[in-house]
């Protein structure tokens, strides 16, 4: 069975429509929103996705997927959607799903997630490791975040050749050596398996103190966009006031980098910013905000050394072929320019990208250990930014 869910016009409610392969013919959607086109069987899912997005369509499996997308893509081939794999079908079929989107630029321009909601841990973990699926979801709520992800992932691959980029990912990581790499995720797992053993007090005692001052969550976790621009749960101890991210349009005329808007890449920085705590500045000043980050590295996420993870709002501003080096290099919790400019006011949105590429081209396991040697004397900042 495949199924299609269109409006029947533009006042009506949404229902579905089941066509079969000879009688199908796909329809024009409004261009502004984007689609989804769900391969799976789990018709909850379905439901979902009829409430978050605007419309879509549906297979059982990936070779009924390709068949009906096929024809979609003949009458629109400025598609604007994601292919949103049900990853109870197995790697063989998401496999193919892959090879189908990087068969030529125009497909390859599609987002490619996995729902992983019937997925163990383990399970998760691997999948998270597979290099041709953009993000891993579960669909166990309507959220309309997903939307904005979607359209995220869709302006990242429209502006860049994101095979390229992967290519100059895995060609970084062969002339790094399998060696130097295993030695580089083991060197993650030890310190960071170690560090979190024996700071477990620390932990406790600073969530105390975040809790006891302000209401809100202990921790602050925002979406971020590392290697190969993957997003991912990036996790510190707050240290602003809840709902601070709402307040960046507020504060954009005390902005550090001073870019100007709609031209160039973005960056956002406050000194002295305030919606920071008064616990959140001694955590900032003595950088214990940032201790969480171990539990990224220890799930892979991140790295000690490496370029660090942008929101995404600054993510999307980097797309262009000279900026997107920056994203050859794994995330990190210190890094290049940490040590370089770390608490310094004068430095512009260039000079960080430029120490940000500049990593990436010279990332080896020796320079990781010389930045992390320099690291220490970077921790105590000279500015509450």
């Amino acid at each position: 069975m495949e199924l299609a869910y269109l409006p029947d016009n533009k006042q009506a409610v949404k229902t579905y429509k089941h066509f079969s392969v000879n009688s199908f013919q796909a329809n024009v959607l409004a261009e502004e929103n984007p689609e989804f086109f769900y391969i799976g069987k789990n018709t909850h899912h379905i439901d979902l996705m009829v409430e978050i997005f605007e419309g879509g369509y549906a297979a059982e499996s990936a070779v009924k997927a390709i068949s009906i997308f096929s024809r979609i893509i003949e009458k629109k081939s400025n598609y604007k959607g994601v292919f949103i794999f049900d990853a109870t079908l197995g790697k063989e079929e998401l496999k193919t799903v892959s090879n189908y989107l990087a068969s030529t630029q125009t497909l390859a321009r599609i987002p490619l997630f996995v729902e992983a909601t019937a997925l163990s841990e383990k399970e998760i973990a691997e999948y998270r490791n597979l290099p041709y699926i953009d993000e891993i979801i579960t669909l166990t709520q309507c959220d309309e975040k997903l939307i904005a992800k979607v359209n995220f992932y869709s302006r990242i691959k429209d502006q860049i050749n994101h095979r390229d980029l992967q290519k100059n990912i895995h060609a970084s990581q062969k002339s790094l050596g399998f060696a130097k790499c295993y030695a580089k995720r083991t060197l993650d797992i030890l310190i960071s398996g170690t560090a979190l053993a024996v700071a477990s007090p620390v932990f406790l005692l600073i969530a105390l103190a975040v809790k006891l001052e302000s209401k809100g969550p202990i921790f602050y976790i925002s979406k971020r966009a590392g290697r190969g621009y993957k997003v991912f749960n990036f996790l510190k101890f707050r240290t602003m006031e809840v709902d601070a991210d709402k307040k960046v349009e507020q504060l954009s005329h005390l902005n550090q980098y001073n870019a100007t808007e709609n031209q160039g890449p973005v960056f956002f920085k406050v000194t002295n910013d305030p919606r920071i705590t008064k616990v959140g500045a001694f955590l900032r000043n003595s950088s214990l905000d940032e201790l969480p980050q171990l539990i990224n590295v220890l799930r892979g996420d991140m790295s000690l050394v490496g370029n660090r993870p942008l929101p995404l709002y600054e993510a999307e501003t980097l797309t262009t072929d000279e900026w997107a080096k920056r994203f050859m290099a794994p995330a990190g919790i210190t890094g290049l320019w940490q040590i370089k400019k770390r608490g310094q006011d004068d430095m512009s949105v260039e000079e960080r990208i430029a120490l940000d590429i500049t990593y990436a081209n010279k990332n080896s396991f020796t320079y990781d250990l010389w930045i992390m040697a320099n690291t220490p004397s970077a921790l105590i900042q000279k500015s509450n930014v």
